[in-house]
C-alpha cells in the first residue's frame, strides 16, 4: 500500500517530541497487531517496540483499546486515502460498490490486524469507543466520495441513514470474515445486495 499522508488524531496538544513519541507507539502497535492479531498487542512489546520506557505507553494511552483504536483511525485511513485514489465508475452505485468490496478485500489481507481492530471496536473498554467512530468516519468518507457531498438537509439526513445502516452491515461482514471465517467473496456478495436494496 502506498504510503499515507493521514495522520493520527491527536487528544490534546502535543509537542512536536510528543507527537513523534506517539505516532511511533500507534505504528509499533499496528505492526504487532498485523503480526499476531489482538493477543499480540501489550503494553509491555509495543514499547519495546517503539524503544521507549513502558510508562511512556500509558502516559498517552489508558488502555490497549484504547491504543487499538489509533491503531485504527491510521489503518483505516490509510486504506481509504489508497481507495479514494483510484478510478471509480461513474455510476454512484457502483462506485460505492467498488469502494467497499476494495475494502473487504484489504480487510481480508491483512485478517490479523482487522481481527485486532474490530476486537477493539466492539470492547466495553469506554476509551475504545474513538475505535467505532474512526470506523462510522471512515464509511463516512467512502459515501461522500461515491455519492458526493450531501448540500441540503435532506440529503444528509438520507446520507446518515446511510451511513447508519451499512456501518452496521459492514462491520458485521467484517466480523464474520475475522472471528467465523466468512469468505471475502461472501462479504463482498453481502456488501452488493446491501448497496442495491438501500439505493
Amino acid at each position: 500500500m502506498a504510503p499515507s499522508n493521514t495522520t493520527i488524531t491527536l487528544t490534546r496538544a502535543l509537542t512536536r517530541d510528543q507527537q513523534a513519541r506517539r505516532e511511533r507507539l500507534v505504528r509499533a502497535a499496528l505492526d504487532l497487531a498485523a503480526e499476531g492479531g489482538y493477543a499480540s498487542v501489550t503494553m509491555h512489546d509495543v514499547a519495546d517496540r517503539a524503544g521507549v520506557a513502558r510508562a511512556t505507553v500509558y502516559r498517552y494511552f489508558t488502555s490497549k483499546d484504547h491504543l487499538l483504536s489509533e491503531v485504527s483511525a491510521l489503518w483505516i485511513g490509510q486504506v481509504i486515502d489508497e481507495l479514494t485514489s483510484r478510478s471509480l465508475p461513474a455510476e454512484p452505485a457502483e462506485s460505492l460498490t467498488t469502494m467497499l468490496c476494495r475494502l473487504v478485500q484489504v480487510s481480508a489481507e491483512h485478517r490479523l490486524l482487522t481481527e485486532a481492530i474490530l476486537q477493539a471496536a466492539t470492547s466495553p473498554d469506554p476509551s475504545a469507543e474513538a475505535s467505532h467512530e474512526n470506523f462510522q468516519g471512515s464509511l463516512g468518507r467512502i459515501l461522500d466520495t461515491a455519492l458526493g457531498t450531501p448540500d441540503t438537509p435532506e440529503a444528509q439526513a438520507r446520507m446518515a441513514d446511510l451511513q447508519h445502516v451499512l456501518g452496521h452491515v459492514l462491520l458485521s461482514g467484517l466480523l464474520g470474515l475475522s472471528h467465523r471465517g466468512r469468505s471475502a467473496e461472501e462479504v463482498q456478495d453481502l456488501m452488493r445486495t446491501a448497496v442495491r436494496l438501500v439505493m
